[in-house]
């Protein structure tokens, strides 16, 4: 019984402190307030928007040789080919960075200048997966939009940036695929 008169009697003193506010200026601003108001639509008017402008670009996400390294690879025969491959089984690793903007820093592997097929390899050319000296999680095909901007040379250490596209089926593409691909400076 206490209890509850304590309770009462704050609920009063609020109620009674509430109706003494005047929140007139909740509905009617000040003169200062409208003042400001006007100030900023006026500035908000005066300032020219160019159609091209967009959001700056979000900045890539670093992608690591390590995070390639989350696959297992399971030999598979195919039998149009009558041999076997390795076919690919991605960890959630590198499956979450699917699809993502992405950059990462290697070695250049011109395979054919006449296609414009570089590779960026975790490893210089004498010790790289086409030497027989790592595996295909160590190796990212380049797909340059619209081809590469300059002739690359063997094992020029680089850091290019794109969309990952991971690849378990096309046994005749990389595991690992940069699309659109530019140098980037991180």
């Amino acid at each position: 019984m206490k209890h509850l008169r304590s309770s009462s009697l704050i609920g009063g003193l609020l109620l009674l402190g509430v109706s003494t506010l005047d929140l007139s200026s909740a509905c009617h601003p000040s003169d200062e307030a409208v003042a400001a108001r006007a100030t900023v639509l006026r500035a908000a008017e005066a300032r020219p928007v160019a159609v091209t402008e967009r959001p700056s670009p979000l900045k890539p996400v670093e992608l690591t040789w390590r995070t390639l390294e989350d696959v297992i690879f399971t030999d598979v025969y195919m039998e149009s080919l009558e041999s076997y491959y390795w076919k690919p089984t991605f960890g959630s690793e590198v499956e979450a960075m699917e699809g993502k903007e992405v950059h990462i820093t290697g070695y250049i592997i011109p395979v054919d200048l006449d296609e414009d097929f570089y590779v960026l390899s975790r490893y210089p050319y004498a010790n790289c997966f086409f030497c027989g000296g790592a595996g295909p999680e160590s190796v990212i095909d380049l797909r340059f939009e619209g081809g590469s901007d300059r002739v690359y040379q063997t094992d020029e250490r680089l850091t290019f940036s794109g969309t990952l596209r991971l690849n378990a089926d096309d046994i005749y593409q990389m595991n690992y695929i940069l699309d659109g691909a530019v140098e980037y400076t991180p």
